[in-house]
């Protein structure tokens, strides 16, 4: 943890571009850098509570969205308790100065890094439209789309950058973008 002098915080709609551009920065950022996601220890804790492949759970696939729902619902639970339980866990592997959390999505992940990490925290919001998700292949879940985790950051407004991916940047100008803020 004292090691890292940069957090940076990447929010999105599922298949806005969080990963792909979370992946650009950090090749970008080279080896002082990393990413975390908070997801992951949410995924490792639920393949052993229920004996399901962790690397599938991890992955973009089927059996990944067959349990989404429940992961949520569980997730929640558990954050109800301590709302920056994943958080803590995912920064657990935080060893580079930069650090990239590439999926967060709630305003108790936010309140964490801004209480843990004070004025180390740059927060980028990646949108694009709904007719660009669908063309990456994103269909409406009831259940998933409509729930905190992928509304609680709908009417946040204090992003440090809101960038579009809608294909009129290339990775690259996003990138130059979100550098320029660090």
């Amino acid at each position: 943890m004292t090691n890292v002098k940069h957090i940076i915080l990447i929010s999105g709609k599922r298949k806005c571009g969080k990963d792909y551009i979370s992946e650009k920065l950090q090749k970008r950022l080279g080896e002082c850098s990393q990413i975390v996601r908070i997801s992951e220890p949410i995924k490792k804790e639920w393949s052993r509570k229920d004996n399901v492949g962790l690397q599938e759970l991890l992955s973009d696939g089927p059996l990944k969205e067959k349990y989404r729902k429940d992961m949520i619902k569980w997730g929640e639970e558990l954050r109800q308790k301590d709302y920056g339980f994943f958080c803590k866990l995912a920064m657990d592997t935080a060893l580079r100065e930069t650090v990239i959390v590439s999926d967060i999505r709630r305003k108790s992940d936010i309140k964490y890094f801004k209480e843990c990490y004070n004025g180390k925290v740059l927060i980028v919001r990646i949108t694009c439209s709904e007719e660009t998700r669908i063309k990456r292949g994103w269909i409406f879940r009831h259940g998933v789309d409509d729930v905190e985790s992928e509304c609680d950051l709908d009417d946040y407004e204090n992003w440090d950058l809101t960038v579009e991916n809608n294909g009129h940047l290339d990775g690259d100008e996003i990138i130059n973008l979100i550098i320029s803020e660090l």
